[in-house]
């Protein structure tokens, strides 16, 4: 078993966008850059103040807003054995634990993205897939705002043959990628960097939504939304949910189960009638 190669996370949070061709030098000890709006959050495993205090000095739109140390636990969850969602079980390689022998077995280094399993939407999808998969296997899958791929990778991992994995975010794209070959999957797991809305011209027989309200939005007014034959909609909150099943109501659609989670996190799963 591989011991875990995150410790204490180093962050630098700069206003502007760390070009990427100026990431290759930021040294080994480089993680990548979360991109958020006009922002940068440059993660590394030590503390790396010239190497960034270089990049500042070469980029003057770039400016440090703050620095700050977490340990990688307190970043995502413990990973000291699998986390399990019916079937599926989620290990990081340098998890430890057995699985059953009947077990679905994904293997997940999240890295710093979010997307370990373990929040209420994450682990509602999961269940909600296997549902799907159970009822009527779908042979193609669209996952949109993909984070970590873990959607995606379950998908496939119950069968599907086609996953499209679609996320804006590079780091989430970039760390997607490296879990589909963790898995073996690069013959049926596609992830690719864009916006969710300008995918729905590739419909699929299942299509998962985890993702902002704002998205989530300009999704189900889309009348391609309809092109999916099934669904999985999730990151809702309770007004946002509701709010989701009003324009739902508006479509020929049927929501075949809504989760919650301490009435706070929604999901829906649901089938297009037309």
């Amino acid at each position: 078993m591989e011991a875990c190669p995150y410790g204490d996370l180093h962050i630098y949070y700069l206003q502007g966008r760390c070009p990427a061709d100026e990431e290759e030098t930021l040294g080994a000890c480089y993680l990548g850059n979360w991109e958020e709006e006009s922002c940068s959050f440059l993660f590394f495993t030590a503390p790396a103040d010239r190497r960034v205090e270089r990049l500042l000095q070469a980029h003057t739109h770039l400016t440090l807003l703050d620095r700050f140390c977490i340990p990688y636990k307190d970043w995502q969850q413990d990973f000291s054995r699998p986390l399990c969602i019916g079937r599926l079980h989620i290990t990081a390689p340098w998890t430890d634990g057995a699985c059953p022998d009947d077990a679905l077995v994904l293997r997940l280094d999240p890295g710093v993205v979010f997307g370990s399993g373990v929040h209420p939407t994450t682990r509602d999808c999961l269940a909600a897939l296997q549902e799907v998969f159970e009822e009527a296997a779908p042979q193609t899958v669209l996952d949109l705002g993909t984070g970590t791929g873990v959607l995606a990778l379950a998908a496939a991992r119950l069968g599907a043959e086609e996953v499209l994995a679609v996320d804006c975010n590079p780091l989430a794209v970039k760390t997607a990628r490296k879990n589909v070959c963790l898995n073996g999957f690069g013959d049926r797991v596609r992830v690719v960097k864009g916006r969710a809305e300008d995918f729905l011209d590739s419909p699929a027989q299942l299509l998962i939504a985890n993702i902002h309200w704002e998205i989530m939005d300009k999704l189900l007014r889309d009348r391609r939304f309809l092109d999916n034959k099934r669904f999985i909609l999730s990151g809702l909150m309770r007004s946002e949910a509701r709010r989701a099943e009003d324009l739902l109501e508006e479509l020929p659609v049927r929501v075949r189960e809504t989760r919650e989670h301490e009435n706070t996190w929604h999901t829906l799963w649901g089938e297009v009638t037309r």
